[in-house]
This record gives structure tokens, C-alpha cells and sequence, in this order.
């Protein structure tokens, strides 16, 4: 049985690469998904693209924030709350799917597995591929991913019929703490051990600022997932050595 993917973007003064980011899911092999483009009231002229793109495309949808929140968590639940498919899979306004990106993933969904996740590689501003891998272990559960986050947001992709709709919450680091409240439920994430998406690095993207990275890694411990210190050192030891490798990548 094929069940439909809602297929989660937000997007703020995205005109540069929002035709390549649709276009990737256009290209899906897997075919029964829609695609929620939520706009964060920008200023440049991606609302004309998208708009453009759902004249051709019914599965495309366009959605506006009331105004411009300044966060992609804003828009996210937006498209999340008008999402009609059982999975919801998220992908930003300038990175890029691999043509079989959900039709592998989709395979991996079992009674033990609410997250789907694979490896990615990263691009340049310019879209060119240097072989710079970022591979994730084959499982992770909710413990281990308290040592960091190996789901690449771009790729992940959660269950709603275990899980129920999760939201982001509004603080640094969403994605990691959207992925952290779905496992803490007892499931695990699965990666299909390969490359299905290219994440573009942009030198001014606000994780691009190492030292905010980790205040923001500590807050979760401490005031998300409400750990002791000695807990949320430990916890944060192998989360800076697994950042550090990472980083060399």
C-alpha cells in the first residue's frame, strides 16, 4: 500500500534555489506525496515561483505566515497542520533531494521505526559536489541521540499514524528537539545508509556560528529535555567530539 507524503518546506527570500528544491521533488521517483511550501512573507520573488509552480503541479501548495516570523519554525507548522499525508518529510528552501530519496526511505518503516533518515552530502553556494559525506549510524535511538544530532533535517522523515503530528517548538536547534520528542516516545530512526540529499552550506547561516551551536546544544539538555548537570555533561562530551568530526567533513 503507497500512503502520501506530505512533503514540509519553509521558505524566506529563497529565489536563488527554491526552483531547485521544487524541482527535486518533482523529480521523486515516488510519486504519491504533496508539497507544502510555506513562505515567510518574503520580499524577494519566490512567492512568483511558487506560485508558478503550483499552476502546474495540484500537489504543490502555497502558504503564507501572517508575517515574518524569522524562524523556519513558524512556517513548518503551518505546512504541518495542513498536512494530509501519513508521513511528513522536511527539506529547506536550498537544499536538494536525490531522485530516490523518499521511495528508499519509505521501505525502512516498521513497527519499531517512527523516523527514516539517510546520509547526505554537502554542496557549495554554487551547487557543486566535493565527495563531503555526512554518514550517520544505521539506528539511533532516543539515548544515543542525546549525543548529538545524526539526522540530518533535510532527510528526516517521521510516521504521524505512531507518532501523531509532532510540531517544532520555537527555540534553537528545532529540528534536533522535534527529533528528540518523537524518539523519547520508545521508537527509533532508521538511515538508509546512503546519500539522498545535498545540503547547501551558505556562509551565512546562523549555524554556521559554532559558539551559538553549542550554548544552544546545552539549553536542550537542560531546559528541553530537563537533564541534571552531570547527565547533561556527559551527554554534551560526546556531542562536542562528534561536532568536532563532523566539522573536519
Amino acid at each position: 500500500m503507497r500512503h502520501l507524503v506530505s512533503v514540509v518546506i519553509p521558505c524566506y527570500n529563497g529565489e536563488l534555489f527554491i526552483k531547485d528544491v521544487i524541482t527535486s521533488v518533482l523529480s521523486q521517483t515516488y510519486t504519491d506525496w504533496e508539497m507544502l511550501v510555506a513562505d515567510d512573507c518574503s520580499t524577494d520573488n519566490s512567492a512568483d515561483i511558487i506560485k508558478r509552480y503550483c499552476e502546474k503541479d495540484a500537489r504543490i501548495k502555497y502558504l503564507k505566515t501572517k508575517c515574518a516570523s524569522g524562524s523556519p519554525c513558524e512556517p513548518r507548522n503551518i505546512a504541518i497542520k495542513e498536512a494530509q499525508g501519513r508521513f511528513i518529510a522536511f527539506l529547506d528552501s536550498d537544499d536538494v533531494w536525490l531522485p530516490d530519496k523518499l521511495e528508499e526511505q519509505l521501505r525502512l518503516f516498521d513497527e519499531r521505526t517512527a523516523v527514516v533518515f539517510s546520509d547526505y552530502e554537502k554542496i557549495d553556494e554554487d551547487g557543486k559536489r566535493e565527495c563531503r559525506v555526512v554518514a550517520a549510524p544505521r539506528e539511533t535511538s532516543y539515548k544515543e541521540l542525546l549525543k548529538g544530532n545524526v539526522i540530518g533535517n533535510l532527510t528526516g522523515v517521521y510516521d504521524t499514524q505512531k507518532v501523531g503530528k509532532v510540531f517544532c517548538r520555537k527555540v534553537n536547534h528545532e529540528d534536533y528537539v522535534l527529533w528528540l520528542s518523537i524518539l523519547k516516545k520508545g521508537y527509533i530512526a532508521r538511515n538508509t545508509g546512503a546519500i539522498h540529499a545535498l545540503y547547501r552550506v551558505r556562509k551565512k547561516s546562523l549555524s554556521a556560528n559554532k559558539f551559538a551551536v553549542l550554548s544552544w546544544q546545552w539549553n536542550v539538555y537542560r531546559n528541553i529535555e530537563k537533564l541534571g548537570f552531570i547527565r547533561s555533561a556527559y551527554y554534551f562530551a560526546h556531542y562536542a567530539y562528534r561536532a568536532f568530526i563532523k566539522s573536519r567533513k
